[in-house]
């Protein structure tokens, strides 16, 4: 299985390097969309095209079913709390006000009845990526006008917003945050040229099935994981050098990555993942980049010990610590205090049951899987509390395990290939090689029930709207097992003189 992984996963690799999968439909942004049609009187095809995606697709769940029953059926939205919880309770803390406003915003983009909340608490622009920045300014253009606030719009709020029209593509590669651009847009006066030109622009991203995806794509994410399970795998070194060169290129002149070729925006995860990597691939060859990318990283440290997404002053998280802890561990010596803070900051977070605050999957298992990877590398030692730290979280890892052998993303549900990929990472590091065996079978038979087709997608943007992008179960079910071959000695059978993975 994991040879026919690296064979199907290295074709995918372009001539240019990239491994490239766009990002799939989805109900949020074809809600947006259409209801956008609608009130601009642009494209009535394309708009059919949405209503027949969103028909297809329902009945959907959460805050997606509501926003499609709005603009569908004519449903009106509840003003009550449980519409807007529903997002905020599955998001980190610090995000709540914000998030609140946003929900709020694709009420009002959704059904133009809905009485929204202003609160100004939730505009604050301090500590914000550029992102954010945009996305906040965007939602209070929208609330402003549904609420009778349009006094509160500030001409330098509409001159960020037209900023981002200004380009060939969609801004940042970012389609939701387009859309809502051009729903704050025009509701302003003197815009209609620039939306409709911003509608055309949206309208190249429409699938074949008629709906909208989240982002463009997240090829260079794809492009830098995918390099870590085929270098991991073995992959030949000509398919991992066309990878790291097309990396090296699109490195942003900080130092760090962003998730995508059309995107300025760096993150931590996609920096943390570039880097080790190339380090995977050749550590003296690409030095430099290496080097920048780790300079990247260590300038966006918290006090607290911990690393934010995105910027340095935004509030640390636990994945994105331990992604950024993992990577600077491809040089240990060079950042053990940054390494032994970051795992103490790790364990400071880690809930009771052994998991961690949410982050930008679904699967609880992700944070838990890369926290165990990062406190198992050289360079933070083994304090008491990051050995119990270690100890809860594989705890928690066995404990879910399923009857199939796989894992779900939250406690008790069913298996799905990427959820059962990070368990499988996590259990590979401990005793008992039976957790390990059971994940691998579930994989197996995946794999030969269509494998990616079937899987669940768990990638989150914004928190907590799940998106699709189907390479990365492929990519992390080849991490995992290259993951189980790590733990695997051969062994000479004696009988025929094969080859036996043997603990």
């Amino acid at each position: 299985m994991r040879e026919r992984l690296l064979v199907s996963l290295a074709a995918r690799v372009g001539a240019d390097g990239a491994v490239r999968d766009g990002c799939r439909s989805r109900v949020l942004e074809s809600v947006v969309a259409l209801r956008l049609l609608e009130r601009t009187g642009h494209d009535a095809r394309a708009a059919e095209a949405l209503r027949t995606f969103l028909r297809s697709r329902t009945p959907v769940t959460g805050a997606e079913r509501v926003l499609a029953a709005a603009v569908l059926d004519g449903q009106e939205i509840p003003t009550g709390g449980l519409f807007v919880e529903a997002v905020t309770a599955a998001a980190p803390g610090f995000t709540a006000v914000r998030k609140r406003a946003l929900v709020h915003a694709l009420a009002v983009m959704a059904d133009e009845t809905f009485v929204p909340e202003w609160d100004e608490t939730g505009f604050g622009l301090s500590g914000l990526h550029s992102w954010a920045i945009v996305q906040v300014t965007a939602v209070k253009v929208i609330l402003a006008c549904a609420a009778g606030r349009v006094d509160r719009v500030g001409d330098e709020d509409v001159r960020l917003l037209l900023d981002t029209q200004r380009r060939p593509h969609v801004w940042e590669g970012n389609v939701l945050i387009h859309l809502s651009v051009l729903h704050a847009l025009s509701r302003l006066p003197g815009t209609g040229a620039v939306v409709a030109d911003g509608i055309r622009r949206a309208l190249a991203h429409q699938r074949t099935d008629g709906g909208l995806p989240f982002v463009s794509d997240t090829d260079t994410w794809c492009t830098a994981t995918a390099g870590v399970a085929l270098a991991s795998a073995g992959a030949p070194r000509r398919v991992l050098d066309r990878m790291a060169g097309h990396l090296v290129e699109r490195q942003q002149p900080g130092g760090g990555w962003s998730y995508t070729d059309v995107a300025c925006q760096t993150d931590v995860d996609d920096t943390s993942v570039a880097v080790q990597f190339l380090h995977l691939v050749d550590d003296v060859l690409y030095r430099e980049p290496i080097t920048c990318g780790l300079r990247s990283l260590v300038a966006v440290a918290g006090p607290d010990g911990g690393f934010p997404t995105y910027v340095a002053g935004a509030p640390s998280e636990a994945s994105m610590t331990a992604a950024v802890v993992d990577a600077l561990t491809v040089r240990p010596a060079a950042h053990t205090p940054l390494i032994t803070g970051g795992l103490r900051y790790l364990a400071g977070q880690q809930q009771c049951d052994g998991s961690f605050p949410p982050d930008w999957s679904s699967s609880r298992l992700h944070t838990v899987f890369r926290v165990l990877l990062a406190a198992g590398r050289p360079g933070g030692g083994q304090s008491p509390r990051v050995r119990r730290m270690v100890e809860r979280g594989r705890n928690l890892v066995l404990s879910q395990q399923n009857a199939d052998g796989g894992w779900g993303q939250q406690t008790g549900e069913p298996s799905d290939v990427i959820s059962t990929a990070y368990g499988l990472i996590a259990v590979c590091g401990q005793a008992d090689p039976a957790p390990a065996v059971a994940a691998a079978s579930y994989l197996a038979t995946a794999q030969g029930e269509g494998g990616s087709q079937g899987m669940r997608p768990d990638s989150i943007g914004p928190r907590p709207f799940v998106f699709t992008v189907p390479a990365l179960a492929d990519i992390f079910t080849l991490l995992a097992l290259s993951h189980l071959t790590g733990r695997t000695v051969p062994v000479r059978d004696g009988v025929e003189g094969r080859l036996a993975g043997a603990r």
